[in-house]
């Protein structure tokens, strides 16, 4: 009876890797199905004037190594109409002083809220700066992002075209080479962003990224703005939007994408994994999901936010198969079954090798045999990773334990003086400005009252 029993779990942890290596490799390649799909997966090359006013919400905390720079590439958007919130804690003076001084260079854009609530976390700053926004679309960006320049204004366009309620833009980590496994993190971010959103978002359930994301005021109204008590308040939001029926775009042009680096330690990685999968357990929990309007979208909403456990799950099972192949004896259409994920994962292997190579081709970046190397042999030790987050995730969520772990930037992923050049650059965009400035006056940029909750 025992052997029976472990036979069944060795098939179920087959056929589980099976499926999930499928699935992972179909949305891997989904932008690549046709040529004239990955085309459509883009920014128009020639932007549409201007239609919109754009608030871009930047909050930072113990950021004050990044934000001032990241603030002074925003102010040079090309976009006529927008303006730039900086959001800081009352508790933060490094990152506090920081910002006033971008704010003092460029005072017609970028203004100052203070967050003094308590526990601080993203969602409740954002909320906060979101009263005092005077766009009629909210973008958000992290402390250390890097910017295209032209990048409102191929967003602006993105909205006229489509009619579109979000508009998700293109994020990228860029410091592969940093560690072994900073090399698979930036590649997760590729397939991600390149593919696998533009899937989510044709099948009508999209969790949104954390930055670079653009929502029209009207649906952040509706929604509240963002869930102050989720750990992953970006897929809260896209999963309320989508079951409401809001139409998301995503798009990806290599040139326009927002640059971003992993997270300096492998600690910090884990820290930063563990939050995105316990507030992918807040999110499923919370059942948002559920007001989907088909079967369909509502059994991938479901499979979409358990991924994570159960890639956890199977990941703590996979020493155990290994060694009931290696030391027991089991039927050989057992021994046959066990070995069939072995195929799609080779598979993903060499996308993933074959991503790499493209990845350094589009962004000028020297892809060296070692590269490779630590690709490959970084496969298996990734996913015992995956599963060790995903086990963290569950214990702090049975525990009660939903703080915020904060994750670090140290700026690896600047160029030092804007975005390189990347191949497949688009054309000069036509019909923006040449200046940008913002609409508001004076009066307008001085946030009123020092109240709780409020600004200076």
């Amino acid at each position: 009876m025992g052997e029976w029993i472990g036979y069944s779990a060795l098939i179920a942890v087959s056929v589980l890797l099976t499926v999930i290596a499928l699935t992972t490799l179909w949305w891997m390649l989904h932008a690549w199905r046709s040529r004239d799909a990955l085309k459509s997966t883009s920014f128009s090359q020639t932007p549409l004037p201007a239609a919109h006013r754009f608030t871009l919400l930047v909050p930072g905390r113990h950021e004050q190594d990044v934000m001032g720079e990241t603030l002074d590439m925003l102010a040079k958007q090309d976009h006529p109409d927008f303006e730039i919130i900086a959001i800081v804690g009352e508790d933060d003076p490094e990152t506090d002083a920081v910002v006033r001084a971008a704010a003092a260079r460029h005072p017609e854009l970028i203004r100052v809220v203070v967050d003094d609530t308590a526990p601080k976390n993203k969602p409740k700053a954002m909320n906060l700066a979101l009263q005092y926004a005077t766009g009629d679309v909210v973008g958000v960006f992290d402390a250390e992002d890097e910017v295209y320049p032209k990048l409102l204004s191929l967003v602006d366009s993105r909205f006229q075209e489509t009619g579109a309620d979000v508009v998700q833009g293109g994020v990228q980590l860029m410091n592969f080479k940093s560690s072994w496994w900073s090399l698979r993190n930036v590649l997760e971010y590729y397939f991600w962003f390149r593919s696998r959103l533009h899937f989510h978002a044709g099948s009508k359930f999209i969790p949104l990224g954390g930055n670079t994301v653009f929502v029209t005021r009207e649906r952040l109204e509706w929604s509240n703005g963002w869930d102050a008590h989720c750990l992953a308040e970006d897929c809260e939001l896209g999963v309320r939007l989508s079951a409401d029926g809001a139409k998301v775009v995503v798009a990806y042009s290599p040139e326009a994408v927002t640059r971003e680096e992993t997270p300096p330690t492998f600690a910090s990685l884990l820290k930063q994994r563990t939050r995105w999968n316990q507030g992918f357990l807040q999110v499923l929990g919370k059942g948002e999901w559920k007001k989907l309007p088909s079967f369909r979208q509502r059994f991938f909403a479901r499979y979409m936010l358990t991924m994570p456990f159960i890639q956890a799950a199977t990941g703590l099972l996979i020493p155990l198969s290994v060694l009931m192949i290696l030391f027991v004896k089991v039927p050989t259409p057992v021994a046959l079954i066990s070995f069939i994920p072995v195929a799609p994962t080779l598979m993903l292997l060499a996308v993933e090798v074959v991503g790499l190579n493209e990845f350094g081709r589009i962004y000028k970046e020297k892809v060296r045999i070692r590269d490779y190397v630590k690709l490959v042999l970084g496969l298996v030790p990734y996913q015992v990773f995956l599963a060790a987050a995903a086990v963290r995730a569950v214990v702090r969520h049975v525990k009660g334990q939903n703080g915020w772990e904060k994750t670090e930037h140290t700026g690896q992923h600047r160029t030092g003086g804007g975005q390189s050049e990347v191949v497949g650059f688009a054309s000069e965009l036509t019909g923006s400005s040449a200046a940008a400035s913002s609409s508001s006056s004076s009066s307008e940029r001085e946030l009123a009252g020092s109240s709780a909750g409020g600004a200076r």
